[in-house]
């Protein structure tokens, strides 16, 4: 058995665990700076739209021609309009160059000019033309499909589970977004389509993990209130170690394709067209997985633990872990004793559908317990008349 599948197994029995919603102000406070660059690089940078939503014109050369992407960029530097122009290399050796923010009647004009540019003939060069209102269409639709997207989750969420889980997972997912498109900003990478894609992707996955959790812990958090020696934190940590190894592992498996994608295709085989997606979900994968290990489920503790009930719950498990450190350290049997009477009960109710054991004896006291000695029955017939036993 590995390493990681061992840890896997002694997270999930409660042998290890990571106090994640205890340390939540790390994630809290590194979340925050790592937004605060995000929107600095939109603010400063913005966005480079791609001619599908700022419109313009794409020109394509034929295939296998021997003019470099360099070379392009210099020759038809004065004949753009004005406008930065975007040049790539093709898998079949033609060049594709995109001009943004151009008109209908402008392409029209930078056609032959552009031709005659690279030495080639008007009728050689194919123009793609995308006037400004279809790419202003386009973007208006990205967005209103981005809002319906959200607002469903939120509702699906607070059905399935509850109010507060609905929120913490918004605040996960809008989270990712605003630090994948300021990466996206800070990088310069042009937002296509495929960015689109990739983002909507991207919340998906997000999403996903983020469920896994909070169904645990619905589970692992029915009745809590009935037993009095696990907090709401408590149980919470322990339904987020439970599926840590399954979250890093599904995380590893799904960036590796997309690892190939940006680094072999987008950088070493200069498939630029691959990077815009592959950027998208790189990101954004990774910040899923941040924001549903470290900043929804222990959003969703200090949301509950402010709740009566909880505040309740918090101040008779911190009283009877004070008793049970004033007393010291109790003999074997008695200790026993106590278990078998009330700490049997306290963990059905705190752990039920084999969730796990949060607090003291799941950090170390749970694996050693002393079997209670039981009485010699074998001298119960002596002394008796007959020698026999009843």
């Amino acid at each position: 058995m590995s390493k990681l599948s061992e840890l896997g197994h002694r997270l999930h029995r409660g042998e290890v665990s990571y106090d994640f919603v205890g340390k939540r102000r790390i994630w809290y406070g590194f979340s925050i700076l790592v937004t605060i660059v995000a929107v600095v690089g939109l603010v400063v940078n913005g966005l480079h739209l791609g001619i599908d939503f700022s419109g313009g014109a794409v020109f394509n050369t034929p295939k296998h021609t021997s003019i470099s992407v360099a070379d392009a960029q210099t020759r038809i530097k004065g004949d753009t309009g004005g406008n930065d122009a975007t040049v790539q290399k093709l898998g079949n050796g033609s060049l594709r160059i995109q001009i943004a923010d151009l008109s209908t009647d402008e392409s029209k004009q930078l056609q032959p000019k552009i031709a005659a540019d690279l030495g080639l003939k008007p009728n050689q060069i194919d123009a793609e033309i995308i006037g400004p209102s279809w790419g202003k269409q386009i973007s208006n639709k990205a967005l209103e499909g981005l809002i319906i997207f959200l607002v469903l989750v939120v509702i699906y969420l607070a059905i399935a589970f509850e109010w507060r889980m609905a929120v913490a997972a918004l605040i996960a997912l809008l989270h990712d977004l605003t630090i994948t498109t300021g990466v996206y900003a800070l990088v310069g990478f042009e937002v296509s389509p495929g960015t689109v894609i990739g983002l909507l992707t991207i919340l998906g996955y997000s999403l996903y993990d983020t469920v896994v959790v909070f169904d645990g812990l619905k589970e692992a958090s029915k009745d809590i209130t009935k037993q009095s020696r696990f907090t709401y934190s408590d149980i919470a940590n322990r339904s987020l170690n439970s599926t840590l190894v399954r979250s890093i592992n599904t995380t590893v498996v799904a960036l590796l394709p997309v690892a190939a994608l940006l680094f072999i295709g987008g950088g070493i085989l200069g498939a630029g067209v691959l990077n815009d997606i592959a950027l998208a979900l790189f990101i954004g994968l990774t910040a899923g997985a941040y924001s549903s290990i470290f900043i929804a489920t222990p959003l969703v503790a200090e949301f509950k633990e402010r709740e009566p009930q909880m505040k309740a719950l918090r101040k008779r498990v911190l009283a009877k872990r004070a008793a049970e450190v004033a007393k010291g350290p109790r003999p074997a049997d008695e200790g026993e004793a106590v278990d078998a009477e009330d700490g049997d009960d306290d963990l059905e109710d705190a752990a039920p559908a084999g969730a796990g054991v949060v607090g003291p004896r799941a950090q170390g006291a749970g694996s050693s317990r002393t079997p209670r000695s039981q009485p010699n029955r074998g001298s119960r017939g002596r002394g008796r008349p007959s020698g026999k036993r009843r």
